[in-house]
């Protein structure tokens, strides 16, 4: 059974809308773990240890930001020889993918595990909470296996136009996650360290569910010995947008590290209502980025078959579907958050909530800019380019770097809190203005062809 979907015809907006809520769906899980990581710790092992989850955020995002970033930036192009209807140059890209993202996993597995205790020190991690923080991430790092191919499986068959596949493997996965959490923790008292197994066990499983799917349903995709070969040219095609998106990923956790130096100055309450506070926010945000992921698969597959036109309809569309999804989603937020941050920590913990209340107004108040962004950056990034949205997330690094250094001594929590939507609002200028060049710059032979619809 063939399992794809051709985002080259039909109206962009019904398209883009029943590929973005199997996604949206799917990311909320995948967010689950982590939530999980902090609902679970947080109130069976205690605040201390709920802040050493969290502050292993940023040096996560920084590694498997790394990873997430390649393995998306490696199904652009399988996407746009799906669209072309490339079925040679859509085997090429799978294997090469695979080629790169086991390098990229070897690589990122020696580095992390070597250095993950220098960078939480480097950080400032308090010290009641540094050796929880190191068990936890360690046993993240030991797995960047299954994330990485977990998400490489993801991106290739939403490449091909199915977004519903990976989510019912998310869902069977997040049980197993839950499961094993409890188990390792209240039966086999390990700790953190149980919770990060737990974790990694759970995303193994779903990108062995993944690769089975593709062998099982996907013959595009079913490769012989002669399809195990790829041209010099082919891997430096991939390796031209995977590892600049990879970059990209890192440059914003880079921020995201100097603002959690900031934060960790503030003590244990302070990580431990930002870390809270983020497990909502990163909730919150799905819709907004679910809808960016779906630009980056709608704009590769309609830029491989030359429907330039579309391209700009499914931006504009997307574009006022996603800022309502970002003002009601912020209005739950600045209203709820007290309520959200309860469930995590206890509502007895009033500091703690009081704080993440400020993250929460803050962030909620700037999601509409988030959207924008999500949205042009992924749909560059659909079209090949990887510059811009690079010099995107060095603008992100510069404006969180600003919150941390500047805004956090004279306005403590709540200049943390601003790093967001400051990097935002950095990020979207240089986004939005190349989103209008390169349509202008677009070769005439695509613009003035009449295309069907």
């Amino acid at each position: 059974m063939t399992v794809t979907r051709n985002l080259t015809k039909g109206k962009p907006a019904k398209l883009i809308l029943l590929f973005t809520i199997p996604l949206l769906i799917g990311n909320v899980f995948q967010q689950f773990y982590s939530i999980a990581d902090t609902f679970i710790v947080g109130r069976t092992i205690g605040v201390n240890a709920l802040a050493a989850v969290g502050c292993t955020g940023s040096i996560m995002f920084l590694i498997l930001g790394f990873a997430q970033g390649s393995t998306a930036g490696l199904s652009i192009i399988t996407a746009q020889k799906f669209g072309a209807e490339d079925t040679k140059g859509v085997k090429e890209s799978y294997v090469a993918g695979i080629t790169i993202s086991m390098i990229v996993t070897i690589v990122l597995t020696t580095i992390s595990t070597i250095f993950a205790r220098p960078i939480l020190v480097l950080m400032n991690t308090p010290p009641e909470i540094i050796d929880d923080a190191y068990r936890f991430v360690f046993v993240i790092f030991l797995g960047i296996i299954a994330s990485m191919f977990f998400n490489f499986f993801s991106n290739i068959i939403r490449a091909l136009g199915d977004s519903k596949t990976p989510l019912v493997y998310l869902v069977v996965a997040c049980i197993l996650n839950v499961i094993l959490e409890y188990g390792f923790i209240l039966i086999f008292k390990l700790g953190v360290t149980g919770a990060a197994c737990a974790t990694v066990i759970a995303q193994g499983v779903s990108a062995l569910l993944c690769m089975w799917h593709i062998k099982k349903n996907l013959p595009i995709l079913k490769l012989k010995k002669n399809d195990l070969k790829i041209s010099k040219e082919v891997f430096l095609e991939h390796i031209k947008i995977s590892l600049p998106m990879g970059f990209q990923a890192s440059i914003i956790a880079i921020g995201a590290i100097i603002l959690q130096f900031a934060l960790n100055s503030l003590g244990a309450t302070a990580v431990a209502a930002y870390t809270a506070a983020q497990k909502i926010d990163a909730i919150a945000v799905q819709p907004m980025m679910s809808f960016g992921i779906t630009m980056a698969t709608y704009t590769a597959q309609n830029y491989g078959a030359k429907k330039i036109h579309r391209i700009r309809e499914g931006v504009k569309q997307c574009a006022i579907i996603s800022v309502t999804f970002s003002i009601i989603v912020g209005l739950i937020n600045i209203f709820g958050g007290h309520f959200l941050t309860g469930l995590f920590v206890g509502y007895d913990k009033t500091e703690v909530i009081s704080l993440s209340q400020i993250y929460l107004t803050s962030n909620g108040s700037f999601y509409f800019l988030l959207s924008l962004l999500f949205i042009y950056r992924y749909t560059l990034q659909g079209l090949g380019q990887s510059f811009i949205p690079t010099v995107a997330g060095i603008m992100e690094l510069i404006m969180r770097s600003f919150a941390a250094i500047i805004l956090s001594k004279p306005l403590g929590f709540l200049g943390v809190s601003l790093s967001n939507p400051l990097a935002w609002l950095g990020a979207c200028i240089p986004l939005i203005i190349a989103y209008h060049f390169t349509f202008k710059q677009i070769n005439d032979e695509y613009l003035n062809k009449a295309e069907p619809s």
